[in-house]
C-alpha cells in the first residue's frame, strides 16, 4: 500500500512540475528578441530556452518570416576569440529553433563578437547584457 501511495504522489508531483515550470510566451514581434549567456559560454539557459520556444511559436504562425540571429560578447577576450564565441551563441540559439521544427533555411546567423555592445561600459552589470544572441527579422 505504501509503494502504491508513493507512486501516486510521485506522479502528481511530476504533473505539477510539468504544468507550472514553463514561461513560454509568443512575442508580438521578433525584432530585438534576446537571449543571454553566462560568461565564456554558449550554453542555452532555461530562460533562454523558453524565450526561443516563444520565438519558434511566432515563426510557426508567421511562415513567411525569416530571421538573422546575431551572437554577441562582452569586451573581454580577443577579437578572434569573441567572434568564434558569438558564432557559437548564434548557432546554439538557431539549433533550438530548428529542433522546434523551424526550417533552418529561414534562419541565418552572424557573429559580431564584442564589436556591437548593447550597453556601453565595464563591469558585470554591463557585461551580462552584452553576452547575447539577438534575433532580427530579415
Amino acid at each position: 500500500m505504501k509503494i502504491k501511495n508513493f507512486a501516486l504522489l510521485a506522479g502528481v508531483a511530476g504533473l505539477l512540475a510539468a504544468c507550472g515550470g514553463s514561461s513560454v510566451v509568443e512575442p508580438e514581434d521578433l525584432n530585438g528578441q534576446r537571449v543571454f549567456f553566462a560568461f565564456n559560454s554558449s550554453e542555452i539557459s532555461d530562460a533562454a530556452h523558453d524565450n526561443l520556444l516563444g520565438q519558434a511559436l511566432y515563426m510557426k504562425s508567421h511562415d513567411d518570416v525569416k530571421v538573422q540571429i546575431a551572437g554577441n560578447c562582452d569586451e573581454r577576450g580577443s577579437t578572434e576569440y569573441n567572434l568564434a564565441l558569438g558564432a557559437r551563441r548564434a548557432n546554439a540559439a538557431k539549433k533550438v529553433l530548428v529542433n522546434e521544427g523551424i526550417d533552418a533555411k529561414r534562419i541565418s546567423t552572424i557573429s559580431y563578437g564584442k564589436e556591437r555592445p548593447l550597453v556601453k561600459g565595464t563591469g558585470e552589470d554591463v557585461w551580462k547584457y552584452n553576452r547575447n544572441a539577438t534575433t532580427t527579422v530579415k
